[in-house]
């Protein structure tokens, strides 16, 4: 029995965070066994032998001198006028520095967020699939996450009707993935108005994190939710992880826009948050004016020869080639959402799979329920490792599937 004194929080018991859960500890005593691992359950780009522009690096070193104290505990001001910049070049019009804080990465801007909206008991509109973080930190900070569906029939896409459905007295927020974390949707504008509208009718805050707002395929076309939030409030989340491959810099931002006049209670409660974590990371910041503001190198690697692009279509291809898998073509970010037949696998379960997968083949994947879904038949693997990687991985899987098949 636990002493008191070594309980844990009862809150926990509603987070799972399975990217880097049971399977990912299990795979590292693989790796201490001798294995190799391939580690598709993760968007970690320096992983596979991505590369910062160096011109981001070059920028950090040439100011370490000026990175020792703490800085405004929104920020550096050259790094909040840089996202101000690019907000404007998208349309965002009315924003200035004041209205963008930098925090260690999305995430921690996403606690901090939600921590200065949440009461107990509230509740905030989430998609499923989600990212997990949104779902953790809506519990964490013990309001209640409600889901509205963006179905894999529909293309993952959000039936703004059903959104509509679930806002009730005790709505706060809608939050938006786009494009999305784990299944690669892209949002048509016509959609994103819908529910920019739902958050203005019912004076929600919209949350939209855009953090592979640049990693698009095709005829994709990204779309800023903040240019058609103006009678709610938005908060746009963005950085440098994704797009500009500099995940350990832990530079991320929050930007508010909108109807700021009638929100400035929350604004200020997410600065008093922000002045008690004192500061982001300073180093990393002055990165962000060189790399918003230079050559945008993710248009070659997400272009027709790019690796991101032909990593993407090889996962296309893998799973055109199965017998028992389909899935909807990501538009957008570095993921592929894979669903496994259910009448050719009778109670498949991802868990079981993804478990089996790392053991027999020692490949990582993240189970799709891992994303909040009601169904058990997804996972998720990454676009990251070099295109030719992919036809001995999908013959694994393949291998994996048909053994759960008994042939």
């Amino acid at each position: 029995m636990n002493h008191p004194q070594t309980t844990t929080n009862q809150v926990l018991r509603k987070v799972r965070y399975e990217i880097r859960g049971e399977l990912a500890q299990r795979a590292h005593e693989l790796e201490l066994q001798g294995y190799e691992i391939v580690q598709l359950n993760i968007g970690n780009p320096g992983l596979f032998g991505y590369r910062t522009p160096e011109t981001m690096r070059l920028a950090m070193i040439e100011n370490l001198g000026s990175s020792e104290a703490y800085c405004h505990q929104k920020g550096i001001f050259p790094a909040r006028e840089a996202v101000v910049m690019q907000q404007q070049h998208r349309g965002v019009l009315d924003v200035t520095a004041e209205d963008v804080f930098i925090g260690n990465g999305v995430s921690e801007l996403i606690d901090l967020s939600l921590r200065a909206l949440l009461n107990p008991e509230d509740e905030v509109l989430i998609p499923s699939p989600d990212y997990p973080l949104w779902t953790a930190s809506v519990s964490l900070n013990q309001a209640k996450p409600v889901y509205y569906n963006c179905k894999p029939e529909n293309g993952f896409q959000p039936d703004p009707g059903e959104i509509a459905s679930l806002i009730t007295p005790r709505t706060r927020a809608i939050v938006v993935i786009n494009p999305n974390n784990p299944t690669g949707a892209v949002y048509k504008r016509e959609l994103l108005e819908a529910i920019a509208g739902l958050a203005e009718k019912h004076r929600l805050v919209l949350f939209s994190d855009e953090i592979y707002d640049q990693m698009l395929y095709g005829e994709a076309v990204h779309v800023p939710m903040a240019t058609l939030v103006k009678d709610s409030l938005c908060v746009t989340l963005s950085g440098l992880s994704k797009v500009y491959r500099a995940c350990g810099y832990r530079v991320g931002w929050a930007v508010v826009s909108g109807d700021r006049e009638n929100a400035r209670e929350y604004i200020h409660a997410m600065e008093m948050l922000a002045s008690l974590r004192l500061c982001a990371n300073v180093p990393g910041q002055w990165a962000v004016q060189t790399a918003l503001g230079g050559v945008q190198s993710i248009e070659q690697l997400t272009a027709p020869g790019g690796r991101l692009y032909e990593s993407r279509q090889a996962i296309i291809d893998g799973v055109e080639n199965s017998r028992f898998m389909t899935m909807v073509e990501p538009e957008g970010a570095m993921y592929g959402f894979p669903g496994v037949d259910p009448e050719l696998i009778a109670d498949f379960d991802d868990q079981a799979f993804a478990l089996k997968l790392l053991e027999q083949q020692h490949i990582l994947v993240t189970p799709g329920s891992s994303f909040n879904v009601p169904y058990k038949n997804h996972f998720r693997l990454t676009t990251l490792p070099r295109p030719g990687k992919y036809q001995r991985v999908f013959e694994q899987i393949e291998e994996c599937l048909a053994s759960m098949t008994g042939g």
